[in-house]
Parts: C-alpha cells; structure tokens; sequence
C-alpha cells in the first residue's frame, strides 16, 4: 500500500507540475512539433510510438523549461516516418505526467505519384476572449468555452486560429511579464486542453494578440508580442523577421498565413495606405505561383473580399485591395480562397470577377469572444452572400475537402458552441480554375 501511495504522490506531483498544454504544433513527413508549458522549471521529455505499436517507444531531446520563455518547452519528434499516426505521453523531471484525455499526433501522408490526394477535414475560428475578473471590462466579455470540447468532437486532422486567438488587456500591452502572462492565461483554459493535445495547430494574429486595439506597425512593443507568438504557436516558418507571415502545406491544398498588423500603417494615415505591404504582397503572388496546390487558402485577420468600406475591412484601403486582386486575376492563379476572422460574426463574401472564377471569403467569429452582427451597409454590399450570416451566436468552421484529383471538392460547414449544423456550403475545385 506504502509503494502505491508513493507512486500516486508522484504522477499527482508531475500534473500538477503542468501548466498548459501539450499541444501538437506542426505536422511534416519527418517531423511534428509537440509544444508543453510548466509551472516551474523542470525537464520536459516527449515520449511517443506509432499507434498499435507501444513497445517501440521513440523520445524528444530533454528541455529543460526556464522562467524567461514562460517555462515552455518546444519539442520535436524527429523520428516519425511518413504517413503514420503516433500516441504519446509527457514526462517532467522523469515522471510520467498521468492526462486523463487522449493524445496522439500524425505526420504527413506520402501520396503524390502514389495515390489519390487524402481526405481531411481542419477546423477554423477567431475572436477567442478568456475571462480574467480582476483585469476585465465591468461586464464579462467572453464565453461558451465548451466550443473547444465540440471542435475536438468532430476530430479535425488540424486548427487553424485565425487570429485575435489572445485579447491582451490594458495591463498587458506595456510589458514583456504582461504579454506572457495573457498567452499563459488563455492556453491554461480547462476545456481547450483536449483538443490541443490531440489536434494540430497552426496560427496568424490579429490586433489583440498582437497589441491593443487596432493597433498596426506603430505599436511599440510589436518585437515582444511577436516573440511571444513564436513561443506558444508551432507554425513551421515565418518568412519575415517579426511579422507572423508563413506557409505550410496539407495534402492537396497549401496555406498562405498573412500578416495584416506588423507592416500596416495607421488605419487614419491619409498617405502610404499600407495594409500588408509590398514585401510581403510579393512574396504571396510568388508563393502562389509557384503553388500546385488545388485549394490555395489565404488566412489574415481582416475580411478581403467584403466591398464595404468601413471597420478595418481590406476595402478601407482600397487601392492595394484592387492591386492584390488584380495581380491574382492577371497571374492566372487558380484556387484561392480566403479565411478571415475579426468581425465577431461569420459570413460569407463572393467577388465576382470578369472572364475567371470568383473569390470567396469565408468569414468565421467568434469563438469566445462577444458575438455581434454585421451592419445594413455590409448586407447590402455586392459581394454578401444571403443565408450565410450568423449573427449574436459564438461559432467555428469545419472544412473538409474528398475526392478524387480531378474531382475534389470543399464542403464548408458553420456550428454553433454547441456543435449544432446552422449552414453548409459546397465548392468544387473545378469551378475555382
């Protein structure tokens, strides 16, 4: 009985030594990132094995978490094989940490020259606002978490957070111990821990993760938020230094990750109406042209294809609106679809172009923040898409794309917090050439 109590004191010790986390990061044919955050300084080891296979355990390197990183580890699994599924279990200080939920990661399948392009599904969001009391507005702000235990439900092979994924608060924007403080808190809530463990991750900003409101390339602690970004999101690259800007692929379909905040002027500058820039613009039409993805999806904080111009919609800056949209027509880029967030309510945006496809802008928020509803002038623009809105109602996207190479199709699908269908829509690749 003595030899059991002990045993139980140390698996207890070792939970209760966790933080946040673990979260899987990045998934490639030869390697996943596997991100753990601790309460204290300890030895963080992943141990992990192809599924049906536990006999066969493979390990991370040992880290050892320290106070000025926030205690976060960053483990890779450097063993994987193409192709596979993989369980694992966290160890600190050489202890088995007891999880009560599952956790398991993939790599990335094997497939071209070798077979059809694999099914998969990923979910998507924005606006995630976590409760604090002592360092929130007089009337609670954010809610319904138990929409991170529904996404998980639907077993998505990946999350893409769409930015505004922290809301940094008044005494969090001036100092370094203020913004990491925000990550922790955010990334400790109770119910996203199963869907971090067993679900990838991948993430762009928006304004409230990456200073206060609206806030653009003025903000003057802009280096710390974007280091704290890089510490607790498992993005494969960044193609900037600073800004959040990168790329990864699954499958079939490649992901364009935008930056709409590091090289963005004020949104009142009457000059230089900068949103994002003509670096990185650039570096998005050679991205895409050199893309054979037959889904190409662009990410970014703010909605690209609405016409109103009004809020900080890429409309409000017009002329590198119309310059990034030309250069997508004449560039012939087949494809792109636009993921968006920010506005706290979902809808969906249709740009009618002459002589090609049009460009649809999925509009997905919130997850937890306050819902609200677009305005008369938005409805009444010409690329609102009727029976598509939901207005006052936290929400998430599931996207998944079937099919055979010449015959892949999209199928979007809208869920309130409580997992419940509210729309779906269907695109074929086909129609996007």
């Amino acid at each position: 009985m003595k030899k059991l109590l002990v045993a139980f004191f140390f698996v207890q010790t070792a939970l209760a030594q966790l933080q946040s986390g673990p979260m899987v990061g990045y998934s490639e044919m030869r390697e996943v990132l596997l991100w753990v955050q601790t309460k204290q300084a300890a030895k963080v080891k992943i141990m992990y094995w192809e599924q049906g296979n536990p006999a066969q355990k493979m390990s991370t390197d040992e880290l050892t978490t320290q106070k000025k990183d926030a205690f976060v580890a960053r483990l890779v699994a450097d063993q994987v094989q193409p192709s596979k599924k993989y369980d694992y279990e966290v160890w600190l200080d050489g202890k088995k940490v007891n999880i009560s939920y599952p956790l398991s990661f993939q790599s990335q399948m094997l497939w071209r020259w070798r077979a059809e392009p694999p099914a998969f599904k990923f979910a998507f969001g924005s606006c995630a606002y976590v409760n604090d009391a002592p360092y929130d507005r007089p009337s609670p702000y954010g809610g319904e978490y138990q929409i991170f235990t529904n996404i998980a439900a639907q077993k998505p092979d990946f999350m893409v957070w769409g930015g505004d994924n922290v809301y940094l608060r008044e005494p969090d924007w001036n100092t370094r111990t203020g913004i990491l403080y925000r990550n922790t808190h955010t990334r400790s809530l109770p119910e996203m821990q199963p869907l971090l463990g067993a679900t990838h991750h991948y993430a762009i900003w928006d304004d409230h993760d990456f200073g206060p409101n609206d806030s653009d390339r003025g903000y003057w602690l802009k280096n710390m938020t974007s280091e704290a970004f890089r510490l607790f999101w498992g993005n494969p690259n960044y193609i900037f230094e600073g800004a959040c800007t990168g790329t990864f692929e699954w499958g079939d379909a490649q992901f364009f990750l935008l930056d709409d905040r590091w090289f963005r002027a004020p949104n009142d500058h009457n000059t230089d109406k900068t949103y994002y820039g003509k670096a990185q613009i650039q570096w998005l039409i050679d991205a895409l042209i050199g893309s054979n993805a037959t889904f190409k999806f662009i990410v970014t904080g703010g909605q690209i294809v609405n016409a109103a111009s009004m809020f900080e919609n890429y409309a409000v800056f017009g002329e590198e609106r119309d310059y990034l949209i030309r250069r997508i027509t004449e560039e012939k880029i087949s494809g792109v679809i636009f993921l968006t967030g920010d506005r706290h309510h979902t809808t969906l945006h249709r740009l009618d172009r002459f002589g090609t496809y049009p460009l649809y802008d999925f509009t997905v928020s919130p997850l937890t923040s306050g819902p609200g509803k677009p305005n008369d002038r938005e409805k009444q623009a010409t690329t609102f898409v009727e029976g598509t809105t939901v207005e006052n109602t936290r929400n998430f996207g599931m996207f998944e794309i079937t099919g055979k190479t010449n015959e892949r199709v999209l199928k979007v699908s809208i869920f309130d917090a409580n997992g419940k269908s509210l729309w779906t829509r269907e695109l074929k690749a086909n129609e996007l050439k």
